[in-house]
């Protein structure tokens, strides 16, 4: 059963997760189940192992963000830490008080005010009056519903609705902050709000578990990171290293294809033919910056054999201008008959927050059928107007199937580190090239 009791062994631990198990009766037909209710002895069911010996120790302060396909497990594993749900075996404690952004408003009653679910709210998740009260007028202003707060809470909008139950939840001054893909409620001001009350829950040391299917948000916001699969957890620990083995699972590697790749790898225009004017031994990389730790993987049906960036006239950029035009290149050897296939290109920091990026499928370009044997040369050409700093660029060939799932023959990602300089300072990621003019007016 889970505890909800304070670690007297260590106090930094909040969460300590020991052979965790939940399991779940499947019954093919309801008379079945009305047969084993009837008679014990008899079984008509089979078992589904949502949760499957799981073991996870979170201390104070972390940023966990959990990842894992539809399905996985993340869900219920954080409805057994938040109580809602009772393991079937295992232990579960956690150190402190938890406030849930799981299923928003569901303690909520339909035929009370927003006013009035407020303090049920508070009620249900065990505050007294005296500190409900206190926070009021924080849960208040943060909804931002108006005249609607005094009305039933069945007359609202789903987003009124959303705005007042993650108010509620996100005021209690937890210790620990449980959010599953709720950070997109309500309207873009909304949202930044919820935002920069997540950035005050990481300042102040608490500890969150983040589950979402975002990984930009989980390079943004955590400082580990947990892939959960078929109930078991199969990786924790750093962050970007994390969300390259889940991009590997969801586009339906299996764990020997993992295991053997991650042991090997420790306007656009596209032309199909040999070699176009480079001399036939001329290697593009050679004359680059690689990175050794990349990130290669894919079924082998196409190979990225060689990239680069150059300037319009063809020469090799070691360092790039961001007010210039530069041309990044890629060959693509096919293994396999292949027809439409995408080829993509794009930036990442040092983070490995993904900056910009292209491919051809969103610029509705036709690539055609590639032979075993051909070579796709793929020029994307424009201007990159990036802070000045040190960046990774990654490439990619894929293909969407008739049913819309992305088969990937290979990707290689931060395969190559360019820096890009600038003749002045810019704020944040983009310089946006602005005009600046000032006149003086009249008095």
């Amino acid at each position: 059963m889970a505890e909800n009791k304070k670690n007297e062994n260590n106090d930094d631990l909040v969460i300590s997760i020991k052979n965790l198990n939940k399991e779940y009766k499947m019954y093919n037909r309801k008379l079945d189940r009305l047969i084993e209710s009837v008679i014990p002895s008899i079984h008509r069911h089979s078992t589904f192992k949502a949760i499957d010996d799981l073991n996870l120790e979170v201390k104070k302060g972390e940023v966990v963000g959990i990842l894992g396909k539809n399905g996985a497990g993340k869900s219920t594993l954080l409805k057994m830490i938040t109580g809602v749900v009772s393991p079937t075996s295992g232990s579960l404690k956690v150190n402190g008080k938890i406030s849930s952004l799981l299923e928003l408003g569901t303690a909520f009653n339909p035929e009370l005010t927003g006013y009035e679910n407020i303090y049920q709210n508070g009620l249900v998740m065990g505050l007294t009056k005296e500190q409900i009260k206190k926070n009021e007028k924080e849960i208040i202003e943060f909804a931002d519903i108006g005249e609607h707060l005094n009305q039933p809470v069945k007359t609202y909008s789903s987003g009124m609705f959303a705005r007042l139950a993650f108010a509620c939840a996100i005021n209690v001054n937890p210790e620990v902050l449980i959010v599953d893909e709720v950070l997109s409620v309500g309207d873009m001001a909304f949202q930044l709000k919820c935002f920069k009350k997540f950035e005050e829950f990481k300042k102040k040391g608490k500890t969150i578990l983040f589950v979402t299917h975002s990984v930009i948000d989980v390079i943004k916001n955590c400082n580990r990171a947990i892939i959960i699969s078929n109930g078991r957890k199969i990786y924790d620990g750093d962050v970007k290293q994390g969300v390259d083995k889940y991009k590997k699972i969801i586009v339906g590697l299996d764990k020997k294809q993992i295991d053997k790749q991650e042991k090997e790898s420790k306007d656009l225009y596209v032309v199909k033919e040999e070699i176009r004017k480079e001399k036939k031994n001329e290697i593009w990389k050679e004359h680059f910056t690689l990175n050794t730790d990349s990130l290669v993987y894919g079924n082998g049906k196409a190979d990225i054999v060689d990239f680069g960036i150059f300037d319009i006239n063809n020469n090799y950029l070691t360092t790039i201008n961001n007010d210039e035009e530069v041309i990044v290149k890629m060959k693509v050897k096919f293994n396999e008959t292949i027809d439409e296939p995408i080829f993509a290109m794009s930036f990442k920091d040092f983070r490995g927050l993904e900056i910009c990026g292209v491919n051809t499928l969103a610029y509705k370009k036709l690539t055609g059928t590639y032979e075993k044997g051909d070579i796709a040369i793929v020029e994307f050409k424009q201007s990159l107007p990036l802070a000045p700093d040190k960046y990774a660029i990654s490439f990619g060939c894929t293909k969407l199937d008739h049913n819309g799932n992305l088969e990937v023959f290979q990707r290689k990602y931060d395969v190559m580190l360019v820096e890009v300089l600038a003749n002045r300072d810019c704020l944040g990621v983009f310089d946006i090239k602005t005009q600046i003019e000032l006149k003086k007016g009249n008095k």
